[in-house]
C-alpha cells in the first residue's frame, strides 16, 4: 500500500538521544504500520494520526495523569475526532469533508525491549503488536471486558497477519 492510500501519520521521537540509541527503533515502519492499520479499520486517507516515541519517566507520567495507574506502560492511545467503535458500524469519524485528527498513539520501546521476549518474540514485533493495538484504540476498539479484548485481539492478529507482520511468538496464547 502505497502512503498517499492511508492517513498520514506524524512521527516523533521524543526520547532522549542516549536513551534512544538503547532500542532502535524504525520510527518510518512503524508510521506506514499505523496508518496501514487505520486503513485497514476504514479511516480515509485524508485523515492524520500521530506516533510518538517516549521513554519510561514520560509514559509512566502520561500512565498517571490519563490512565490513574503508577509505572510506565508499553503504549497509550489519545483518540481525538470521535471514530466510532466495531459494535457501532464502520469507523465513520466526523460527517465534514475537512482533513481530521484520528488521534495520538504514544509507544515506549523501552518498556517493548524489556517484555518482547515473552511477549511477541522480538523488540520489532512486539513494537508492530503496540502500534496495532493503539491504532485499534484509535478506531474505537477496546479490551475492558473479556468480551471486548477476544474481539481486539483477533483483530490485531488477523491485521498483522494480513500486513506480513506475524510476530515470531504469539502473544495471545495464555493471556488473559
Amino acid at each position: 500500500m502505497g502512503a498517499e492510500d492511508r492517513p498520514a501519520v506524524a512521527r516523533r521521537d521524543g526520547r532522549e538521544p542516549g536513551r534512544a540509541a538503547e532500542v532502535a527503533v524504525d520510527l518510518d515502519d512503524l508510521a506506514a504500520l499505523l496508518g496501514d492499520v487505520l486503513t485497514a479499520e476504514g479511516i480515509p486517507a485524508t485523515a492524520e494520526a500521530s506516533l510518538q516515541l517516549v521513554d519510561a519517566d514520560e509514559i509512566a507520567a502520561l500512565n498517571a495523569e490519563h490512565m490513574g495507574s503508577a509505572g510506565p506502560t508499553d503504549v497509550l492511545s489519545f483518540p481525538l475526532d470521535g471514530v466510532s467503535g466495531p459494535d457501532d458500524g464502520a469507523s465513520a469519524g466526523p460527517s465534514t469533508d475537512r482533513d481530521w485528527i484520528v488521534g495520538y498513539v504514544v509507544v515506549c520501546p523501552e518498556v517493548a525491549a524489556a517484555q518482547a521476549a515473552d511477549h511477541a518474540g522480538s523488540v520489532a514485533d512486539e513494537l508492530a503488536l503496540l502500534v496495532t493495538h493503539g491504532g485499534l484504540h484509535l478506531c474505537g476498539w477496546d479490551h475492558a471486558e473479556p468480551a471486548e479484548r477476544d474481539r481486539m485481539w483477533a483483530r490485531e492478529r488477523e491485521l498483522l497477519g494480513a500486513l506480513g507482520r506475524t510476530p515470531a511468538r504469539d502473544p495471545w496464547e495464555g493471556a488473559g
